[in-house]
């Protein structure tokens, strides 16, 4: 079923470490479907997979001891190994134990119903706004902005571009260096928050500040300064 949003465009609303354990902790800690739901938003935050993906994992598709996930069905139809750490396989593993106790064998998706049968993008997509709502998050929240925050984080952590595309799947370092100016533009918030605002505001020359916000060792020479020389 497509969502009712469909064809609209909205802007990307990257989530905050605080904001994802709240919408985590508004998951039942006891009932199986809340141990299954607060496992998937781990993995689509720790991993930064599309909600497809996610949802058409095996268990067969993780790998615990190499910190790997497989995805076999990307965009286009693209397989890739993404990494994820120690504490949000462990999650998963909670998960996938308490379907065990409950009659579901491994050879069904990772995430589903307690009959065993798939779970519905339509479903995520109703469930993570009232979750929203639960835990007092604010900003719109749906399954691609865990994409969005997993990718964020990887920037801010100093990842190389490289690696952020092959994690996320994209075709082209292009895409994710785009992808990220609309989430993470970390060197224009770095240099913005540089400005020496109280020395402007004081009416002392201001420092120089660099394109990282860093502090110029030596005064800038423009171009005009440079062809009187």
């Amino acid at each position: 079923m497509a969502p009712a949003n469909k064809g609209r465009k909205f802007p990307a609303e990257v989530l905050t470490a605080d904001e994802v354990t709240r919408l985590i902790r508004a998951c039942s800690h006891r009932a199986p479907t809340g141990i299954r739901n607060g496992a998937l938003m781990v993995i689509l935050h720790r991993a930064g997979l599309r909600i497809s993906e996610a949802l058409a994992l095996r268990p067969k598709d993780l790998d615990p001891q190499a910190g790997t996930v497989r995805v076999l069905h990307g965009k286009g139809d693209k397989a890739r190994t993404v990494g994820m750490d120690a504490e949000a396989f462990a999650t998963i593993e909670r998960w996938l134990d308490r379907r065990r106790k409950i009659g579901i064998t491994d050879r069904v998706p990772v995430f589903c119903t307690l009959k065993g049968k798939s779970v519905h993008t339509a479903y995520i997509r109703g469930l993570l706004p009232r979750l929203a709502r639960k835990a007092g998050v604010m900003k719109r929240v749906h399954p691609h902005g865990f994409r969005h925050t997993h990718a964020a984080a990887l920037a801010a952590a100093g990842l190389p571009i490289n690696v952020i595309q092959r994690q996320l799947g994209h075709a082209n370092a292009a895409i994710t260096s785009h992808y990220l100016d609309h989430i993470a533009p970390a060197d224009v918030v770095a240099a913005i928050r540089a400005v020496p605002w109280g020395e402007i505001q004081d009416g002392r020359k201001p420092r120089r500040i660099g394109p990282e916000g860093k502090e110029r060792s030596s005064p800038y020479v423009g171009p005009a300064r440079k062809a009187r020389k």
